[in-house]
């Protein structure tokens, strides 16, 4: 299958949803499909106001529709509701073309605390992108769940996976020569240091031994001001990163707002394990059963999920890693997409 696949978040950017994609289609050009990204490198960019790191294309829409008809895709995804996404849907509804979409990101949630943008004046502008698909993929049942109620259509839940070579397990925290000496255990949080990570709630716990933050973002500069005992590691390269993880005694995602959070994944597959709210993204990657979590502990009180934590046994984190495969994520994937051109193909009403 020849898939286009359009998307605002690609690298050098370093984020999950970057990280999702390249993994999406590494998987797929294993399984034999020819997939076309259509991404920002191929655009001239400016920087997203506000998110330093993330470059947005300019005026993208000519180009989109050469790449696109050039490439006459038997099916088209677009990833991200960027001015790249808003060109390929354009072009697709004037071809009368199905597509597919995702929603990665709460960014109504993002846009609420970056800007102070009303949460329902966000929904409604993202309900009106995702409309004319003809699926909407999302990570988690509770955002499938949360989407519906604000009256989204089309909803497919759609897991992701890990790499879990790359990450490989430990069965004890081994020594991260860049941090030099340091009081264990050693607490950690992986991620952008953005608005929407509630980062703040792992900075202001006071747990003994040394806390770690890797990643960048637009509230850096403030929290590094604010709290100087923290160790802060700027953005790794992926091996570097795994092995960061490896020598973690606790991984801790204090984020409310993302609907997956692959860093649990990553960090579990290194056999530490994690501690969350019981919210989306953490619920859906550590729960096994109701009320059952397993490689982490989700607790409303997150001081108490990082101590039980440091209980759970770096195998069973690592074991419970290994059951999302990117095989699975990339068939489900596949099933998902439409015939872009097919006259049977869903098209929902256009918007």
């Amino acid at each position: 299958m020849k898939i286009a696949l359009v998307t605002d978040a690609w690298q050098p950017q370093v984020n999950g949803v970057v990280t999702t994609l390249v993994e999406l289609v590494h998987a797929l050009r294993a399984g034999g499909d020819e997939v076309i990204v259509i991404e920002p490198g191929q655009f001239k960019t400016r920087p997203c106001p506000g998110y330093p790191g993330i470059d947005l294309a300019v005026r993208p829409g000519a180009v989109v529709r050469g790449l696109l008809d050039r490439a006459q895709p038997d099916a088209v995804h677009i990833a991200t509701e960027g001015p790249l996404g808003w060109a390929a849907r354009r072009h697709c509804q004037r071809r009368g073309w199905a597509f597919t979409t995702a929603f990665h990101t709460k960014f109504p949630e993002i846009l609420q605390a970056a800007v102070k943008l009303p949460l329902p004046w966000g929904y409604a502008f993202f309900r009106h992108f995702h409309r004319p698909s003809s699926g909407v993929m999302v990570p988690t049942r509770g955002v499938a769940a949360g989407l519906a109620q604000r009256g989204f259509r089309n909803l497919r839940e759609w897991t992701h996976g890990v790499d879990t070579q790359l990450f490989g397990f430990e069965p004890k925290p081994i020594d991260y020569a860049p941090l030099g000496r340091i009081a264990r255990p050693l607490h950690l949080f992986v991620g952008r240091v953005s608005y929407e990570k509630n980062i703040q709630a792992f900075l202001e716990l006071d747990l003994p031994g040394t806390q770690v933050v890797c990643g960048v973002g637009p509230v850096e500069e403030k929290l590094r001001a604010r709290y100087p005992r923290v160790r802060w590691l700027g953005v790794l390269p992926r091996q570097e990163l795994a092995r960061l993880y490896a020598a973690a005694d606790v991984f801790v995602f204090p984020s409310r707002a993302d609907t997956f959070g692959l860093v649990m994944l990553e960090a579990m597959a290194a056999g530490t394990p994690v501690a969350a709210y019981p919210v989306d993204g953490p619920t859906e990657v550590l729960a096994a059963a109701p009320d059952q979590a397993v490689g982490g502990v989700m607790h409303a009180d997150l001081h108490h999920a990082v101590r039980q934590a440091l209980r759970i046994p770096r195998q069973d984190a690592r074991t419970h890693a290994r059951r999302f495969g990117w095989d699975e994520a990339a068939r489900l994937f596949r099933g998902y997409l439409v015939p872009a051109r097919a006259a049977n193909a869903v098209r929902p009403a256009p918007g």
